[in-house]
């Protein structure tokens, strides 16, 4: 049943997979499942190093209880428009966090984002996202700092003049530029290295050819996000004679 829930034998399989060193997607495949489904269920409950089939299915079955203890108040299960089902949206958020961890975002940060990223509005504030995955302010208002140092968030003020937390197209070209930014400071700080290490020696050669390395891939980089940036969020507009005409809008 590849749409519904890991059973304690999948679980099971899971874990002698990670033990016989198989990657997610042979053992994905193995089940008939998805891979983002192991990726999610490995980076829940220990990693691959640290997963136990009884212990995984044991968490499993306690946040299922308190999903339905909270259920009756519908935080953790706001009525969703589009005729959407409540629970796959759940399950597709987690997913998503999921997949935000494993990039390299701590969980809590992870979980901010993904939560944003899965409402229409595409922005919430710090109480609505609170509420909605269940933590203190406190642990909202540290995820959204980190998050906008890194440009996956922006602040922006609402007509009540409430601070809200956004994620739009424009985010993924900023973060890459970020990325760029810090691809040139390892250069700089690399070819410093050469200066001092010795140009020839083997330590200096490492340091000059990595700093070669991300100057070429931060050219590319830059191009690519350029481009994408005017491809992708060139919108169609309707003209007034009925025709369709093609405008530019980052904003």
């Amino acid at each position: 049943m590849p749409g519904g829930r890991l059973t304690q034998q999948e679980r099971q399989q899971i874990a002698v997979g990670l033990a016989d060193g198989l990657a997610y997607a042979e053992i994905a495949r193995r089940l008939d499942r998805p891979t983002s489904t192991i990726t999610r269920e490995v980076t829940r409950n220990g990693g691959p190093t640290g997963y136990r089939a009884d212990l995984a299915h044991r968490a499993t079955e306690r946040r299922a209880h308190r999903r339905r203890q909270t259920a009756p108040g519908g935080a953790q299960a706001p009525a969703q428009p589009y005729g959407r089902d409540a629970e796959a949206v759940r399950d597709y958020q987690e997913t998503l966090t999921t997949v935000f961890m494993t990039s390299g975002l701590p969980k809590m940060m992870a979980r901010v984002l993904g939560c944003l990223y899965t409402t229409d509005t595409g922005s919430l504030t710090a109480s609505e996202l609170a509420q909605r995955l269940q933590v203190s302010p406190a642990s909202i208002s540290k995820a959204i700092t980190f998050l906008v140092n890194l440009e996956l968030v922006r602040r922006e003020r609402d007509e009540r003049r409430r601070e809200r937390y956004v994620v739009d197209d424009d985010l993924w070209y900023q973060s890459t530029i970020r990325s760029v930014q810090d691809n040139v400071q390892f250069v700089e700080t690399a070819r410093q290295g050469v200066a001092v290490l010795g140009s020839g020696t083997p330590a200096a050669n490492r340091l000059e050819n990595a700093a070669r390395f991300l100057d070429f891939v931060s050219e590319g980089l830059i191009r690519a996000a350029e481009q994408a940036r005017e491809i992708l969020y060139t919108r169609t507009e309707t003209a007034s004679d009925g025709t369709a005409e093609p405008s530019s809008d980052h904003g």
